[in-house]
């Protein structure tokens, strides 16, 4: 988007505000089908936790995309936006056994990551179709905090428990028909992806009616100027080669499946702030902004870099600022950063919102959570309105004992 057409936006809907280019989300959903264009079966399925607002949906179900969803919450989201069933893929982590049965009541596909629910699920129910979630003890993301492949990661079934796997599938003659595997986010080396890969593809020989092999995703996503990503395309190619290679081993026609987030919708999003001072203390200036981690906590969580610019005197001179926020704690969105000359009032605009943005926001503080918007067609929609203090309170119930002469 053009800086002029988010300042527009800031000035139309105020700030801080989320706003989601359809158009990139496009381009990144076309570049990853192009890269598997000779699979016969290919599937993607939008992890709905990176973002998850209806129209957000709505936007990847018309380029044919499916759901990854992680709650029965987000399963009836997308139930709500318009997907079909069939057309869900529900992978929880820690959830009950009855929240899955639920889910399954609803015709979605499940896929479950623990042998203790994955052999109650079996016994009540060996008829419902079940993917299990591999564990390769394969850390191929680039963060410890955002990597889910390793050996002591809560996430998946261990490949060293295939045996027992085995053996629950044989007790319960239960159907699998995927098995799926997710290694972490920010994945760089194709080659370690590949080895992962080889894993799954050794386990799969062992289920003799799959219909899918989902391999998770995780793909990096340039975050600043000359950033390293994922070549997706080099990926497209080298495991394409080795699944049509499985798909003839294996002797039947199979989906491959992937289920990006970040990928989809992390460079698609655009976070616009007020500065509303400019502090110089003895060694630092502080530019501080509408907003804090309550909106954008990355910064602090995952010590994640966003590019940020002063999209209100883009050609300015260069200083050195340290960005903060509102909350009442060590709030910073980025220390010593080159920006351009910032005055009280000017709109910073911290690029890559798109992904774990505003999906993760909070009231913390008591403080609203902003607005969003889509840039469609070239024109501004707003597809979420910014809370209201009576946001905060409407679910809070308030005693009357609280009226009533007492000893408190």
């Amino acid at each position: 988007m053009k800086t002029q057409e988010l300042l527009k936006i800031a000035e139309e809907f105020g700030s801080p505000i989320y706003v989601y280019d359809a158009e990139k989300i496009e381009r990144q959903y076309q570049r990853l089908t192009t890269a598997f264009a000779k699979v016969e079966q290919f599937k993607i399925h939008y992890a709905v936790k990176a973002l998850s607002n209806m129209n957000i949906l709505k936007v990847l179900k018309n380029l044919g995309s499916g759901l990854d969803t992680v709650s029965i919450e987000e399963v009836k989201l997308g139930l709500h936006a318009g997907f079909s069933p069939q057309e869900i893929m529900y992978t929880p982590n820690g959830v009950s056994l009855e929240e899955i049965e639920g889910v399954a009541a609803l015709g979605v596909q499940i896929n479950i990551d623990n042998l203790s629910i994955l052999e109650q699920f079996g016994t009540k129910h060996p008829h419902v179709p079940v993917c299990v979630r591999i564990n390769p003890h394969v850390m191929a993301g680039g963060n410890a905090n955002i990597s889910v492949g390793h050996i002591d990661s809560k996430f998946g079934i261990s490949i060293h428990q295939l045996p027992h796997l085995l053996r629950i599938v044989e007790n319960t003659n239960m159907r699998i028909n995927g098995i799926h595997m997710h290694t972490g986010s920010d994945i760089l080396d194709v080659e370690v992806f590949l080895y992962a890969a080889e894993i799954l593809f050794e386990t799969a020989k062992h289920f003799k009616n799959l219909d899918f092999i989902d391999f998770g995703s995780g793909f990096k996503v340039p975050y600043k100027k000359d950033d390293i990503e994922t070549n997706v395309e080099e990926f497209g190619k080298k495991l394409t080669k080795r699944f049509l290679a499985f798909e003839k081993e294996y002797g039947r026609t199979l989906t491959l499946a992937f289920e990006p987030g970040k990928f989809l919708v992390s460079e698609a999003g655009y976070f616009l702030t007020k500065v509303n001072v400019v502090k110089q203390t003895t060694s630092t200036v502080f530019a501080g902004v509408d907003s804090g981690f309550n909106h954008l906590i990355r910064p602090m969580l995952y010590g994640a870099q966003h590019r940020i610019e002063n999209i209100s005197n883009p050609k300015g001179k260069e200083r050195f600022y340290s960005v903060v926020g509102y909350i009442c704690e060590t709030d910073t969105f980025a220390s010593n950063r080159r920006i351009t000359e910032i005055t009280e009032g000017d709109i910073l605009c911290f690029y890559n919102a798109g992904a774990y943005c505003f999906s993760m926001a909070s009231n913390y503080n008591s403080r609203v959570r902003p607005a969003e918007v889509l840039w469609l067609n070239g024109q501004a929609h707003l597809i979420r309105k910014g809370e209201t203090f009576d946001d905060i309170i409407k679910n809070q119930i308030e005693l009357d004992v609280f009226n009533e002469v007492t000893s408190l």
